[in-house]
């Protein structure tokens, strides 16, 4: 189909200093989990980026210099010349689609852990260290800054020899730049503190250090942060983050400006942040330099992209997640199949994934981080060898994926569904606050499967084993999903106890009824627990939330949630009980105990609501086992774990199927002769 003529603009050149890109979509800086360690797995993942469209893609934060390491987490570095050339396979990855490649310098000050190369940390005042860790950064003094001055200048001259086109000064997310300029970490009483011309001082020469090293032929861009959302005690988009934009408004080539403080403002989930977000805080930016702009907003629609261009928000349209969610966003506006935009839900799987310190993982894109160690494209895939029939059970995530995916290799594929819609725990895990958006996983698969005229579709169809014998399929892929428990078992708990009277999940999303006060046992510390307890005290109910953990629904620090879903169950009324075990139910109490001294207590409950774990649903597979029909489990029925596992398991099983199972690709030392 052609390009819709709305959406022309998206597809201009735009000049940024001495480059070109070639269209104004723009993937800004982020993480993939692979950094200096696995530089050829980084390649792969921009590479497909720039293939798909993204007229600049710019790597993760990349280390000046060893003060700045962030071990274990995987960052990039520019130390020495020795890291030249692992990084120009990035620079040449991007370019070998036309587009260009940006890197992002970076340097942590005291939000830098310095695990592995063991040097004090650095900061603009003498600090504790920003990384919950027992140390002290030490205050810079003239010689410490005249050295990372020159720390910038030698990774932008390096950057500029590995390829890149675009060096970044990196003044944001807490890091040192940024703790210069903010009040809250900057008391020097020297020219770089106190005013905020002085606070600003070591921006401004990093910015002139890195034109004048390699202005010649690299754009520099500027990642600020204008508003670090702390009010009138830090920078506000309408305070001294106005100010500093007003400073030094025409020196860089280019801004790229978002909201921060922690990493976890700029990156909301759809949870607790709607689409274009940032754009109260970020629009003025615009106004104040004629240099280019670009913020993210994890948008998705072609049309709200636009409309950012027109009204004058910024010029490019900036992404992290949408371009991890589907790599070939651009390419399907300019082919005119906007429609099969793979869109963003917003679940932060990715930031979980950078923050456990292991490879990027989507919900929305089982391919990602894949594309080196186990060679997957997510738009091109190998045709299946025989002209072959799947059943495929199941219409949750995992089984729409497989469906979809054994469909795209050319079986004969049928979906049955006992439901009357598809969806699976989508149907009800979307309806909680805030979540709407993870429909968006069936949705996408669906609407893909509907351009398909080998995958048929069976609603309300539940089939027992003679229905799957009588069938008749070459493959028969079970996705049955899970259900939760009843007898308490989760992290802290491993032994079964007796809750006659307790409720799961599914008996409040089956329409159990639920009298005050209610009581949310959470030992499994995902999102469950805490988006139950905010809908039903948001619906009147006296809530308590008890969690063996010390926060509410713990795991949601590693997707950055945390502390949104704190304050927000705070606000609502509920009752937090942190460290306390579920002992036992009585008529009208549940008794609790300390995880650490035991002591027991009782707590008033009129309805117990257990979130400890769940159990696959097996009982279609033990009856194929017992007939002696040979079936394949996927998602919840093998493993229960998150959507984004679940439909990873999918795709891996309908992508090898007919081919050797064989483990990853590890980027290994080069072999040395003995």
């Amino acid at each position: 189909m052609p390009r819709d003529p709305r959406y022309d603009i998206l597809f201009e050149p735009v000049r940024i200093g001495p480059v070109t890109a070639p269209n104004r979509f723009y993937q800004t800086p982020h993480a993939t989990g692979f950094g200096w360690q696995r530089p050829q797995s980084g390649a792969a993942l921009r590479g497909v980026k720039a293939e798909g469209g993204w007229g600049v893609v710019c790597t993760e934060y990349c280390s000046i210099h060893p003060t700045s390491d962030d071990s274990p987490y995987a960052f990039l570095t520019l130390w020495d010349d020795d890291d030249i050339a692992p990084l120009a396979l990035t620079a040449d990855a991007i370019h070998a689609h036309g587009s260009l490649a940006g890197i992002e310098l970076w340097h942590g000050g005291a939000h830098a852990s310095n695990r592995m190369t063991r040097l004090p940390g650095i900061a603009p005042d003498v600090q504790p260290a920003l990384y919950h860790l027992p140390t002290t950064a030490r205050a810079m003094d003239k010689a410490d800054l005249r050295a990372f001055r020159g720390w910038q200048r030698d990774a932008a001259l390096r950057a500029k020899r590995a390829g890149f086109d675009i060096v970044y000064v990196y003044a944001g997310h807490d890091y040192l730049p940024f703790q210069f300029l903010s009040r809250r970490t900057n008391h020097r009483g020297d020219a770089y503190g106190g005013s905020l011309e002085n606070r600003a001082r070591l921006l401004r020469e990093m910015i002139e250090d890195t034109k004048d090293a390699v202005g010649d032929t690299c754009a520099v861009a500027v990642r600020l942060a204008v508003d670090e959302l702390h009010g009138p005690e830090g920078i506000t988009s309408e305070g001294e983050g106005r100010e500093i934009i007003e400073l030094l408004a025409e020196l860089p080539d280019l801004w790229d400006v978002n909201v921060a403080g922690a990493l976890g403002n700029d990156s909301r989930s759809a949870r607790f942040s709607g689409e274009g977000f940032q754009e109260e805080n970020v629009a003025l930016v615009k106004s104040l330099t004629t240099k280019p702009v670009v913020s993210v907003g994890r948008f998705t629609s072609p049309d709200r992209m636009v409309a950012q261009i027109r009204r004058g928000v910024q010029d490019f349209i900036g992404a992290a997640r949408p371009s991890i969610a589907d790599p070939f966003l651009p390419q399907k506006i300019r082919e005119g199949r906007e429609d099969e935009i793979r869109e963003c839900i917003g679940c932060n799987i990715c930031r979980a994934a950078n923050n456990e310190a292991v490879g990027l993982r989507c919900t929305q894109n089982p391919t990602m981080g894949e594309e080196w160690r186990r060679g997957w494209h997510p738009e091109r895939i190998a045709v299946y060898p025989r002209r072959e029939k799947a059943l495929v059970i199941g219409g949750g995530p995992a089984g729409l994926e497989a469906a979809l995916t054994l469909g795209r290799r050319g079986l004969e594929v049928a979906l049955a569904e006992a439901a009357d819609a598809f969806g699976g725990r989508l149907l009800r895990e979307a309806t909680l606050p805030g979540l709407a958006t993870w429909m968006r996983i069936r949705d996408w698969r669906l609407h893909m499967i509907g351009k398909l005229a080998n995958v048929a579709l069976y609603p309300a169809s539940r089939m027992g084993a003679a229905d799957v014998a009588e069938f008749g399929a070459d493959h028969v892929v079970l996705a049955t999903g899970s259900v939760w428990r009843r007898d308490g078992v989760g992290v802290y708990s491993m032994r079964a106890g007796a809750f006659p009277a307790a409720l799961t999940p599914d008996d409040v999303f089956a329409g159990a009824k639920v009298a005050g006060p209610v009581v949310i046992y959470d030992d499994e510390h995902y999102f469950m627990a805490g988006a139950l307890a905010e809908k039903l005290a948001v619906a009147g109910h006296e809530v308590h939330y008890v969690t063996t953990a010390a926060v509410a629904s713990s795991w949601t620090v590693l997707t950055n949630e945390q502390d949104f879903l704190q304050a927000r169950l705070i606000e609502a009324g509920v009752a937090i009980h942190p460290l306390k075990a579920l002992k036992s139910q009585e008529v009208g109490e549940v008794t609790l105990g300390c995880v650490y001294t035991g002591r027991v207590a009782p707590l008033p409950c009129g309805t117990l609501i257990l979130c400890t774990g769940r159990l696959p649903d097996n009982a279609l597979a033990d009856a194929l086992a017992e007939q002696g029909t040979q079936a394949t489990r996927i998602g919840d029925c093998l493993a229960p774990s998150s959507i984004a596992d679940a439909v990873h398991s999918a795709h891996r099983f309908a992508r090898i199927l007919g081919e050797p199972d064989l483990p990853p690709r590890r980027e290994r030392a080069p072999e040395r002769s003995l």
